[in-house]
Parts: C-alpha cells; sequence; structure tokens
C-alpha cells in the first residue's frame, strides 16, 4: 500500500525512466550520470512511496511491470513540465539541461564546432551529449531520457517530430593509389566486385552504404567479412590495404589526415544523407528545438 503523504523526486522519476527505456541498470546510470547504486536507490525509494513494482530486475534481465508502464508516460510527461518550469525561470526556453543524443558517424565531427557555439549563442545551456545508435537514441526520444537527437532522417517514427538541417555526400575512401583515387565522376556500379568495409550492424550509415549498393544492382565483394564499431577503424583497414569504405563528406578531413588514403567522388547526383534534429511530438519546446536546429544548421562542419 502506498503512502498517502508521499511525494516522488524528479531524481527518482528520472531513474524509473531511464531504467524503463535502457532496461540494463548499468547503462541507464551512466546516461544518467550517476552511479548504479544511486540509481537503485532511487528507483527502490519510488516503489517503496508507491507501494508498486515499476521494474521487475533479475540476473539475467530486466523488465518493465504493467504498473510501470502503465505510469511511465505520466512520469516521462512529469519530468518534462519541471524542465519547462526551469527553462522559464531562466527566461529562456533553451536556458536549461538539453540532453542531446547524436550518432557517432556524426558526433566528432560536429561537436567540434557546435559546442562552441552554443556556448556562445546559449550561455546559460547545459548541453548533455549522449552518443549511441540510432535506433538507441529513438527509443531514449520516446522514453524521455533524451529531448532531442541529431541523426540521419527519416527515422520512420511516428511519434518523433524531424527537422532537415543539411544533406551531405559521401565519399570513396581507398587505398593510396588506387586505381579510382581521384576521381570525381565514379557511378555507384563503380562499387561492384570491390571489397567493400562497413560499421558493424545497428549503425545508420551501414544500412545507407548497403541501400547505395542495392539502388545500383551491385554486388560489392567482402561485404561482412570486416565490421567496425568506428568510422575511424574502418578507414584505418583501408589505409591497411583490407577494402575501400563509405564515409560522410564531414568526416573526410579528420579521416584522412594521416596521408596514406585517397578518395574518389561521385558524379551528381551524389549518393548522400539528410542530417536532421528530432525531437518527441509531444513536447511543450517545439519552438526552442526549432531554434535549436536552426543553429545547428548554420553551424555544419565544413
Amino acid at each position: 500500500m502506498s503512502d498517502q503523504t508521499y511525494q516522488p523526486t524528479l531524481s527518482q522519476l528520472r531513474a524509473f525512466v531511464a531504467i524503463a527505456e535502457y532496461r540494463h541498470f548499468g547503462t541507464a546510470a551512466a546516461r544518467s550520470g550517476v552511479s548504479q547504486p544511486t540509481l537503485s536507490q532511487a528507483l527502490a525509494a519510488l516503489e517503496n512511496g508507491l507501494g508498486l513494482q515499476l521494474i521487475e530486475r533479475s540476473t539475467r534481465k530486466v523488465l518493465v511491470t504493467a504498473a510501470g508502464r502503465r505510469l511511465l508516460p505520466q512520469a516521462v510527461a512529469t519530468l518534462e513540465a519541471a524542465d519547462r518550469f526551469l527553462a522559464s525561470a531562466n527566461g529562456n526556453g533553451l536556458g536549461a539541461t538539453l540532453r542531446m543524443g547524436i550518432i557517432p558517424t556524426v558526433a566528432p565531427y560536429v561537436l567540434p564546432t557546435l559546442l562552441p557555439a552554443l556556448r556562445s549563442e546559449l550561455p546559460a545551456l547545459v548541453p548533455q551529449i549522449v552518443e549511441d545508435q540510432t535506433a538507441r537514441l529513438v527509443d531514449g526520444l520516446r522514453a524521455g531520457v533524451l529531448d532531442v537527437a541529431l541523426l540521419a532522417l527519416p527515422t520512420d517514427a511516428s511519434s518523433l517530430v524531424e527537422i532537415p538541417l543539411y544533406t551531405e555526400e559521401f565519399v570513396l575512401v581507398t587505398p593510396r593509389g588506387h586505381e579510382l583515387a581521384g576521381r570525381t565522376d565514379i557511378e555507384p556500379g563503380a562499387l561492384d566486385t570491390l571489397p567493400l568495409l562497413l560499421l558493424d550492424e545497428g549503425h545508420c550509415l551501414r544500412d545507407q552504404t548497403l541501400e547505395v549498393c542495392r539502388s545500383a544492382d551491385i554486388n560489392p565483394g567482402a561485404v561482412g567479412d570486416t565490421r567496425a564499431a568506428s568510422l575511424t577503424t574502418v578507414v584505418q583497414c583501408v589505409a591497411g590495404g583490407l577494402g575501400v569504405t563509405l564515409i560522410p563528406q564531414m568526416a573526410v578531413a579528420t579521416e584522412t589526415a594521416r596521408g596514406t588514403l585517397d578518395t574518389a567522388r561521385f558524379a551528381a547526383p551524389a549518393p548522400g544523407r539528410t542530417l536532421g534534429l528530432a525531437f518527441r511530438a509531444s513536447t511543450a519546446r517545439s519552438e526552442d528545438y526549432r531554434y535549436l536546429a536552426d543553429i545547428i544548421r548554420a553551424h555544419r562542419p565544413v
């Protein structure tokens, strides 16, 4: 039975929402910026105060109970209301903590210019950056763990608003002296039978690269034989002569700086991707996030 005088704290609600989203106490604690014991204690206090089990945990898995599923949307709404209150108190809709997710093939290349821009234009804003794959960022948005996410569009998530920011081309990276090196007129068909190196499962750039191949009805060689968790690793495999790969334009300067690689560019219309900012359709801060989108667009990496 619940204590009728009990009032949950925002920390307790955030712990519940994070655990419900990530279904893993260690991950939820890391994403929330607290220790795992602190997170567990906050959830236990919430459950004891409500007299309800919200999370079912065992040594093998974490599940959200029926009561947890019923109360989760209200917990998210409460946290959003608290965030809006703090933003209003600061006199600026973007004057409080902003939990921003970014996919790994964007974060290293956008943040060096974006973070200084945010400090300059929104000095009261405190960004919290979460780098993760698209599917988990979308889940984080839906559960209220994240406020916005910078990722490749479309996400095909009906509960989200997506604001396109800009489109960038893909560039072919080859070992030094490759037969395609330096060309600016290649067609996707040129990838046929080449050993194409890809990021691991779950990265949207992997799916986009394979879609380029499918659209051209080609069959690159050795797809899947070598996979990596980062563009840096993939590019170093290219430098070592293991194959070729496609990377977004924003990554070219950084990833080819070591001088042991060459590049080639596609003839127009070149394959590429559209990056955008996504947030929940239910949020009351849509105008603030549209302003944030304008800042990101104005400071895109060159």
